[in-house]
């Protein structure tokens, strides 16, 4: 392999890892839910669910693609608010549309990093944070009744921030020239998978 290539291979490499840890928990999802719900059931919800998984990634990969302070603003908020959404969830507050907020949010993430789209950053972290709202309440109604709470939530945020972290990894490729096509056709893959979500056609 040619030495100026090495960087972005090894980086290619770690960002497959949130998929390759995703796979075998998705083949466990059945047994998910004879867990007590605690910290394993609530670390496995979002990474079983592709919608989940694929924007948040993506809040990951805008962060990086963004650059400066979003790299990590972006991925701090996404679950900040997304433990408010959780909350809300637990307490049966009514939310509608959650699970088209949840497909839209890749689809319009995805879509932001397509188009090379760098608003300001407090514009970044309200969409991100608006669109947290419903993955965290999906998690917070899907908590079962005889569970932890506290260590559910503590587990789908640490399986987040993975994700997240994947995402980063993943955009980091920005650094080469070749490196921006690949991220912002990476976000048109996501923006695609966020329409099919959204029209059920995944």
């Amino acid at each position: 392999m040619r030495p100026d290539r090495r960087p972005a291979a090894v980086f290619a490499l770690l960002a497959c890892l949130p998929l390759l840890l995703a796979t075998p928990l998705a083949h466990a999802h059945a047994d998910a839910a004879n867990l007590a719900g605690g910290f394993a059931s609530g670390f496995v919800h979002p990474i079983v669910g592709w919608d989940h998984v694929v924007a948040m990634v993506a809040v990951g990969l805008w962060g990086a693609f963004m650059g400066e302070r979003a790299v990590w603003t972006l991925p701090v908020v996404f679950p900040a608010v997304m433990a408010l959404g959780g909350v809300l969830g637990l307490l049966g507050v009514p939310v509608p549309l959650i699970e088209p907020g949840i497909a839209a949010s890749a689809l319009v993430i995805g879509a932001m990093i397509a188009l090379g789209t760098k608003p300001p950053l407090w514009l970044a972290a309200v969409v991100v944070g608006a669109f947290a709202i419903f993955h965290g309440y999906a998690h917070g109604t899907e908590l079962p009744e005889a569970a932890n709470p506290v260590m559910y939530t503590v587990g789908f945020m640490i399986a987040t921030g993975l994700l997240h972290l994947g995402g980063i990894v993943l955009g980091m490729a920005v650094r080469w020239p070749a490196g921006v096509a690949a991220v912002r056709g990476t976000g048109a893959v996501i923006a695609l998978a966020g329409l099919g979500f959204l029209t059920g056609l995944l």
